[in-house]
């Protein structure tokens, strides 16, 4: 069986702000740079599924299932918030792209049915994205 793989593309804005609340301003800046102030950006993610395709529908995955769980648990969630103050799960997290997609990976994967998450890219900038395929 050829493997097929299909992605969808969602969008949000969120907020971030780097650094240790027991660290000085200034220990945090060094660390950090700019990325110890708060800034935000305009998310690109991209999500991977793979699986066999239904010999009735021609679709790998019912992606009004797809968008329903990452709207709901993922959008929803993280849109227009500083994620590190209001998303429990980055209370001891830095609020990076690498910890980022392991939240949204955690988010979908328990819940995706008839299709299995590939992979999870997501765009902080247009420079700069981060890959991940899960554990």
């Amino acid at each position: 069986m050829k493997k097929i793989y299909l992605t969808k593309i969602f969008y949000f804005n969120a907020a971030h702000q780097y650094g240790h609340k027991d660290w000085t301003d200034k220990k945090n800046y060094e660390v950090f740079g700019p990325d110890s102030k708060v800034h935000g950006h305009n998310y690109i993610l991209e999500i991977m599924v793979t699986g066999k395709v239904n010999d009735e529908t021609g679709f790998i995955v019912d992606l009004g299932h797809l968008k329903k769980i990452v709207n709901e648990h993922v959008i929803d969630v993280l849109d227009h918030t500083q994620f590190e103050k209001e998303v429990d799960w980055f209370s001891d997290r830095q609020p990076s792209s690498e910890n980022l997609v392991q939240f949204i990976w955690s988010q979908i994967k328990p819940r995706l049915k008839g299709a299995s998450l590939y992979r999870i890219r997501l765009k902080e900038t247009p420079t700069i994205f981060t890959d991940y395929y899960g554990e």
